[in-house]
Formats: structure tokens, sequence, C-alpha cells
């Protein structure tokens, strides 16, 4: 075996690099010359780096040789441009997609899509694999056109997983939930239910579905069992931090003038933000609820991490690299 991973400068691709070199598997990185190395600098000497990427159709032939499979984490979770979402998405996975298919050695493709491609849940009626999907973002719908490019193009056996919002070391997007805190504010928005999933536990899967031969050609939740909110998240890191914060109650109608200044912001710089009008469509959803039975049934994995402990670990690594 031998894998080819994208994305692997980023949050989630650095944990599945850690996680293919504690099982030895041979890695080759896909990386662009202007990819940042933070994450994986100690990991470099031990892989075999290829530059390109994957809006570069013909230079992936190349960056595939001697490849046995795929796993296909690069993504755009933030745009300036709706457009930008599909460029990446979608027409960046069809490029991997069919420089895959020209290598008859490629047996298979891990792509990494998202439960917004699946579409909002409540806690009740939890997203499921054989529904149809609804996504109501374009950042959902341009994952979704992802996930239909490797359906219908790729003749190596594929796997499709669907992680919810990811939270752990090396993430930026919830840190601003512990700064706040740390200026003892505890930020508290609707009670929308949430599925997590622990950035480890993630990885876990992903290198999990590489050979298990029941994960062929299916598509999988994966994420913790536990269902929160993120209420729960601000109070669980102010107990963790140990300090008071007095709550901001933030109702979903709020976050619409914040989306807005914030889309106008990035049309005017040209720099992405994760918030926008299409994720005030995500903001304002029942819930974000997947049930994640299937990968337990069919591939024996089951995300253990529960969201104290998540939290922990990830307190302890921003405070050793001094993020907080």
């Amino acid at each position: 075996m031998k894998v080819l991973l994208t994305g692997a400068s980023g949050f989630v691709g650095s944990h599945v690099l850690d996680q293919l070199r504690v099982q030895g598997v041979p890695v080759v990185l896909l990386l662009r010359p202007s990819s940042s190395r933070r994450f994986i600098q100690n990991q470099l000497p031990e892989v075999e780096v290829r530059s390109g990427s994957i809006a570069d159709a013909p230079g992936l032939r190349g960056a595939l040789e001697g490849v046995t499979h795929v796993i296909h984490c690069a993504g755009c979770t933030k745009a300036a441009r709706n457009r930008e979402f599909y460029e990446v998405n979608q027409v960046g996975t069809r490029n991997m997609v069919e420089a895959a298919n020209e290598r008859a050695e490629v047996r298979r493709f891990i792509h990494v899509s998202s439960l917004a491609a699946g579409g909002p849940a409540a806690a009740d009626h939890p997203a499921r694999e054989g529904e149809e999907p609804h996504p109501v973002s374009e950042y959902g719908r341009s994952k979704l056109a992802g996930e239909v490019e490797v359906q219908k193009r790729c003749r190596a056996e594929y796997v499709i997983l669907r992680p919810p919002a990811v939270y752990g070391p090396r993430d930026n997007e919830f840190l601003r939930i512990f700064k706040a805190v740390k200026r003892h504010v505890a930020p508290k928005p609707g009670r929308q239910p949430l599925s997590l999933v622990f950035a480890l536990d993630l990885a876990t899967a992903i290198v999990g579905c590489l050979d298990h031969p029941a994960a062929a050609r299916k598509i999988y939740y994966v994420a913790a069992r536990e269902v929160v909110t993120a209420r729960e998240m601000a109070e669980e890191i102010a107990a963790q931090m140990k300090v008071w914060a007095l709550p901001l109650p933030l109702p979903t109608p709020m976050f619409w003038p914040l989306c807005l200044a914030q889309q106008l912001g990035s049309y005017v710089t040209g720099r992405p933000n994760v918030l926008s009008l299409q994720k005030y469509a995500e903001l304002r959803a029942c819930g974000w609820v997947c049930d994640p039975n299937r990968l337990l049934q069919e591939v024996g994995y089951e995300c253990p991490t529960r969201l104290k402990a998540g939290i922990g670990v990830t307190l302890a690594w921003y405070r050793q690299n001094d993020w907080l």
C-alpha cells in the first residue's frame, strides 16, 4: 500500500498524516509550494512530497505514480465568492478522480466530504446515509457535487465520509470560543443540536477505511454518538479553564447582519471568512445531527472521544503551543 494524501497541510489532513505514520503506511503528499508546513514539518523527512495542486489536472497524473490508495482531504470551507467552493470541492475532486482513473494500480479512493452535503437534521431524526441529500448552503451543495463526481466517475473502489464539525488540536475555528471564554465571555447561541467529531477519531476512521472490504462504494457519517450544543461546549470550556464567564445570549437572527457584514467584507478584501450569508442558512437550520451506526456496524469503528475529553486535549494543546 502507498497512499497519496491531499490537504495534508490543513487541520484534518495533518491528523490523517499523523495516523498514517503511526500505522507505518508509506505516504506521498500532494503539496503546493505555497502550502504551510507548520503542522507537518516533523513528518516531512519520513514521507515523499510531490509538488502539485488539485486545480492542475495534467500535473496530477505524475503525482499519482506508484500510488495504490488516495485520501482526498483537500477542500474549501470558506470562500470570498461562491464559485470558489465549486472550483475546489467539485472540480478539484473531479480532477483527482480522473487522474486516479488513469492509474490502474489505484485500488481505493477515500473522499472526505461533510455532513453539510447531506443537509441539516434534528436530534430526533438524525441524518442517515440512505436519505436524499438536501444541503442548504453553497458549501454543502459544492461538497455534494464533489460526492457525485466520485460516485459517477471513479473506477476504483471509493468510500465517501461525511463528518460533522471537527474540533481538536490545530483547529482555528473552535479556538474562537476558547478565546472568548478566556476573556470571560461565554457565547450562547441558540440550542441547535450538534454532532461533533474529534480530529483524531476522524483520522482513525479515514485510515481504517483504506482497506476494509465492507466499506467499498459506501457513504458513512463519522461522528461521536454524543449530541451537544454550542452552549454546552462553551460551558465545558469555561469549566476546564477554571474561569468565570458571563453568558452572552446570541439568538440566531442576530447572526444575519453579522454574516452580511462579513460577506461584504470578503467581497471587498478578497479574503474569505467562515461567516457569510450562505453560512447563515446552516446556522438557522433545525440542527446538525447524524447517525454513526452504519460505520460501527459495517466497519466496526465508533468515535470514542466525548466532548469533555476532547475539550481537555484541545485546551492542553492550545496552551502548550501558545494559542491561548
